[in-house]
């Protein structure tokens, strides 16, 4: 995860693949058709690059079905998954990155996520001549891009044609598609019979692959709780939350980065884009909060990220104890190496004003105060508790002395001490 040449700005040429070069027409064209119109002059170059490309899509995922397609209808998962949940810029990848240290997971790599179409066919020769294709860090926080890097399996569902909110990207200007897939309440049943096969499939692909369980990451879960645990009973769950006054402006950044580099049109509509942050996370957390009720508590553990990047190593073995996974002298040894190499990384530096801070705290209320970021004893308003995020980068503010919230029977939160992880 390292952050290098932060002051140098990222290039992505327009020789590089964006994610929709992994589509094979089918998916394409159906994606782009309602919004030719709205395709910008200065991005046609992107439409015509993946356009004739699709057909080489098309031709190798047809091989792959031939050579493998029997085999992956046949296979069944090692074992229920594991799955790190939590709101885009809370700490996924992070604590994503941590877990796939462990030798027993398997997590979908960046080319997988990009040619889930062929790359049991495909991906080690991608992999091993192909790594000019990409550039060296991410465009929205500068941290480490690879082909064999862990990599969230939602760019892959998208790429397979099922339903995901990820299309926004596509055309930011428009609204955004598929936003019903955010929540287990409101997914739409055709979209979630669409959604349902692409994921198992990809997952029996993985298997297949790598013979291993699978460890998968995908902020969008996170509201999807409820059918993941229906479809694959068993799975154990890693939740990690944040401060939301640093989730909105990181959120916001991640977007306007994903759609400078990745639109097929010029991002012109900020006021749609603020919408979709504010109401993805209300969402996504009306349908977690209600969902986790049938999840077994020793299934799932809840951490916060200023925790967890003050104490990496204490932390990971808290969520090794609580979920019933055995920690090793080799694993732990991995650990500490990652968490050296880590030292002296700084998170992206990004301003908040107290007009954004207070709308956040109101807007995301529910969310700050059953996470321990808003007391919400007494409190008549959001603005009576600012904390400009200037002096919100400290994780101590937030009791982080080896303090943590756990859950008592009717969900209220209550003080427990000597626990690292936010254990609910």
């Amino acid at each position: 995860m390292a952050k290098t040449e932060t002051n140098k700005p990222l290039k992505y040429p327009a020789w590089m693949p964006r994610f929709w070069h992994g589509m094979p027409p089918n998916v394409w064209f159906r994606t782009i058709g309602k919004h030719l119109s709205g395709i910008s002059f200065s991005r046609l170059h992107h439409v015509i690059g993946v356009s004739l490309f699709s057909p080489i899509n098309a031709m190798l995922a047809f091989s792959q079905h031939l050579l493998w397609g029997r085999a992956i209808a046949r296979t069944e998962l090692v074992a229920p998954p594991v799955f790190v949940l939590g709101h885009w810029r809370s700490g996924t990848t992070l604590l994503h990155e941590y877990l796939s240290l462990d030798s027993q997971f398997a997590t979908p790599t960046t080319y997988e996520c990009f040619a889930p179409w062929h790359f049991l066919l495909t991906e080690r020769w991608i992999s091993r001549f192909g790594g000019f294709l990409l550039p060296h860090r991410r465009p929205m926080d500068n941290m480490q891009a690879g082909w064999g890097m862990p990599q969230e399996d939602e760019f892959a569902l998208v790429n397979l044609g099922a339903p995901s909110p990820y299309y926004r990207i596509l055309f930011p200007n428009e609204e955004v598609p598929y936003s019903d897939t955010l929540s287990t309440a409101d997914f739409q049943l055709e979209n979630l019979v669409r959604w349902k096969e692409s994921f198992l499939w990809f997952l029996k692909a993985l298997t297949l692959h790598n013979q291993k369980r699978m460890l998968l990451k995908s902020p969008p879960h996170t509201g999807r709780l409820g059918i993941i645990q229906s479809m694959l009973p068993g799975s154990k769950y890693v939740h990690i939350v944040r401060d939301p006054r640093k989730l909105y402006p990181s959120t916001m950044n991640l977007w306007v980065s994903l759609d400078a580099h990745q639109a097929l049109q010029t991002p012109t509509d900020r006021v749609r884009l603020h919408q979709f942050v504010v109401e993805s996370l209300k969402m996504m957390y009306r349908a977690f909060e209600t969902d986790r009720a049938v999840i077994p508590r020793e299934q799932i553990i809840d951490l916060n990220y200023e925790c967890f990047v003050s104490n990496p190593i204490s932390t990971m073995e808290e969520i090794y104890r609580h979920l019933d996974l055995v920690v090793t002298d080799d694993l732990r040894a991995r650990w500490e190496q990652k968490r050296q190499h880590e030292r002296g990384y700084q998170t992206n530096q990004l301003q908040l004003s107290t007009d954004e801070e207070a709308m956040i705290l109101k807007e995301w209320k529910d969310y700050a105060e059953r996470y321990g970021y808003l007391e919400g004893a007494g409190a008549n308003s959001a603005s009576a508790r600012l904390i400009n995020s200037d002096q919100t980068s400290s994780p101590c503010w937030l009791r982080c002395s080896l303090s943590s919230l756990k859950y008592s029977a009717r969900g209220k939160p209550s003080a427990s001490r000597n626990a690292v992880a936010v254990e609910m």
